[in-house]
């Protein structure tokens, strides 16, 4: 989302963006090299099966979040709008249809 919004100078809404960080710094976890090394184990996984997720030569961050959510433990839900190549991984909803009960604070 950010890059996106650095592309397209949209300075209101990287401030929105930074503020809805910076409230709350544990909302994020920090991506670990364990979580990367679980990532390319996903992402070959995915291209035996004939089933990819991104051009060979893309940064995937689908498996990087499914990699990142898997090493967190419990059973993720992933919010998105790319439900076809996230739920090869994880429980992946469009994230305009969960429920705010389905997510607990830890």
């Amino acid at each position: 989302m950010k890059r996106e919004l650095l592309r397209a100078n949209k300075v209101v809404g990287i401030a929105r963006l930074d503020a809805f960080v910076n409230a709350a710094p544990d909302r994020y976890v920090p991506l670990t090299d364990d979580a990367l090394r679980f990532a390319a184990e996903l992402w070959a996984q995915s291209r035996r099966a004939g089933r990819p997720t991104a051009d060979p030569a893309a940064l995937d961050i689908d498996v990087l979040l499914a990699a990142q959510a898997l090493r967190i433990g419990g059973a993720p839900v992933i919010a998105t709008t790319n439900q076809k190549h996230l739920s090869q991984f994880v429980s992946a909803h469009l994230w305009t249809e969960i429920a705010p009960s389905m997510f607990s604070r830890r």
